[in-house]
């Protein structure tokens, strides 16, 4: 698991830096195919229930699912790129959020909540929490900035499948909640609307957008609860800086 998350990690953030105006997203999941095929893995999406693409890229209001194709990339867009592979049978599953030249400052909180958002569920994600806890944080800290949680698509547990037990939501499940154990390893991701909470499909049966079209964030790491810290499996420098949003420092 742990040379999968790096893998995935790397190859995620060498897309993030390929990303500019001009470039399609067919061309991002084209180098992302390059990419994983260099660190000897596969994509744990292609296929996946019939998906298309090796990564998904969604767009400004695309929540997730996205499918790469002539789009053209644009100054002022907000990409999620989410890539999971396959390396010696274990996954590795991460996403971000790349703003691409100036965006307006209150997408800039948005990327920056959202994010904020993840690691304040890692912190939960230590032996003898309950994974409630770890949900709800995410919810507790994103509605009190404006934002709204996206309830129809969650996290979950990863390993040697891309989706295992437990569901991870981004809000406080109803019902038991389990207790988190060493050996655990979860996709934490939350997914932070702008606007209303309330998503739809569209008719390619995957892409995911908001219902009122504003824009979407979303952030995902791979988890290992051991028996102390979260470790990160996934790791990469953090990307926003909500101190200069005005949101409380790390």
């Amino acid at each position: 698991m742990r040379e999968a998350g790096a893998a995935a990690s790397a190859i995620l953030q060498a897309l993030a830096k390929a990303v500019e105006p001009g470039r399609t997203t067919r061309e991002i999941d084209l180098l992302a195919a390059s990419l994983i095929e260099q660190y000897h893995a596969k994509s744990a999406f292609l296929g996946y229930r019939g998906f298309p693409g090796y990564t998904c890229i969604s767009v400004n209001e695309e929540v997730v699912h996205g499918i790469g194709g002539p789009r053209v990339i644009q100054m002022g867009d907000i990409l999620k790129i989410d890539v999971g592979i396959v390396k010696n049978g274990f996954i590795g599953d991460n996403a971000t959020t790349v703003a691409v030249g100036d965006i307006p400052l209150e997408t800039r909180r948005l990327l920056a909540v959202t994010e904020r958002s993840l690691f304040e569920a890692i912190e939960w994600a230590r032996p003898g929490k309950r994974l409630a806890d770890l949900c709800g944080s995410v919810a507790a800290f994103v509605e009190p900035q404006g934002f709204s949680i996206v309830r129809e698509f969650v996290g979950h547990g990863v390993g040697r499948r891309l989706h295992e037990e437990p569901q991870v939501p981004n809000y406080r499940p109803a019902g038991k909640s389990p207790i988190l154990m060493p050996g655990m390893t979860l996709a934490i991701e939350p997914m932070v609307n702008a606007g209303v909470p309330s998503v739809r499909i569209l008719d390619d049966g995957w892409t995911v957008i908001t219902e009122d079209r504003r824009p979407s964030a979303h952030f995902e790491h791979t988890v290992l609860v051991t028996e102390g810290e979260p470790e990160i499996l996934t790791w990469r420098p953090r990307e926003a800086l909500p101190e200069m949003l005005g949101l409380p420092a790390w």
